[in-house]
């Protein structure tokens, strides 16, 4: 029985990604953001159950990559095609056929984060950080932002090409050649894990920031989901900044 714990912790995982994506088809997007934050939570602990088990197998390696899959490419992906349905679109495409192609290429990015896990599971380099942004990072901020901003996206100072145009960068982002670092802890030691602490305190400051201002006006849950965007948003930033100063050598 203990072989198939780490994989039983994936499958819920896989499941989470299943209910994401129906919620965010029946225009559920808090519902979806809910479980993608839960097939994360979940992704974090299969590795970890398999290793402090001794199971680990290449059976669970596909398992896992094909559960990423659904909940971190496809369930996001079915957020943004509901999104492409209500934003503005400009008088120039402002017609039947962007209408229906429009949505479609919201599966585009399901397609990229199944190329970056490809590319995680070959990649001899991603052992200790990562090449290009994780998948649940990128899932996690779409999530979040089209959850909690909806209002904003759908609204005049809003269309389909920006929403296209974010769409193709975190495409890019996903298989880009930019070394971007990792929560796991090796140890505890400041010297070595400087900047996951300084993320991490930021990532603290910024959601209790939120959370404060969302007491104030009572809207908790939508100020903590912009928090949450604007962690992976700051992930990024010390990602691409810390890979381009030291050449992708994280300390």
């Amino acid at each position: 029985m203990r072989k198939h714990i780490p994989n039983i912790i994936t499958c819920c995982n896989l499941v989470c990604g299943c209910i994401a994506t129906g919620a965010a088809f029946h225009h559920h997007f808090a519902t979806a953001f809910v479980f993608i934050l839960l097939g994360a939570f979940f992704d974090f602990f299969d590795g970890m159950a398999a290793r402090a088990l001794k199971v680990s197998s290449p059976m669970g390696v596909e398992l896992d990559s094909l559960a990423d899959v659904v909940t971190f490419g496809v369930a996001p992906s079915a957020m943004i095609f509901i999104l492409f349905g209500e934003v503005r679109y400009p008088e120039l495409l402002y017609n039947k056929f962007w209408f229906n192609v429009m949505p479609c290429l919201a599966f585009v990015m399901a397609a990229f984060s199944a190329l970056r896990l490809a590319k995680f599971n070959i990649d001899e380099r991603q052992h200790t950080t990562f090449i290009g942004m994780p998948t649940p990072a990128n899932a996690i901020f779409w999530g979040a932002l089209i959850s909690s901003s909806e209002g904003y996206l759908t609204s005049p100072m809003f269309n389909a090409p920006f929403l296209l145009a974010f769409e193709v960068l975190a495409c890019w982002l996903l298989v880009c050649e930019i070394p971007m670092f990792s929560l796991k802890f090796q140890d505890k030691s400041w010297s070595n894990n400087r900047l996951r602490y300084v993320f991490l305190v930021l990532c603290a400051i910024i959601l209790v920031g939120c959370a404060v201002c969302g007491i104030a006006d009572n809207t908790v849950w939508r100020m903590l989901s912009r928090g949450i965007a604007g962690c992976i948003g700051t992930y990024l930033a010390m990602s691409i900044y810390t890979g381009v100063k030291n050449k992708g050598q994280y300390a």
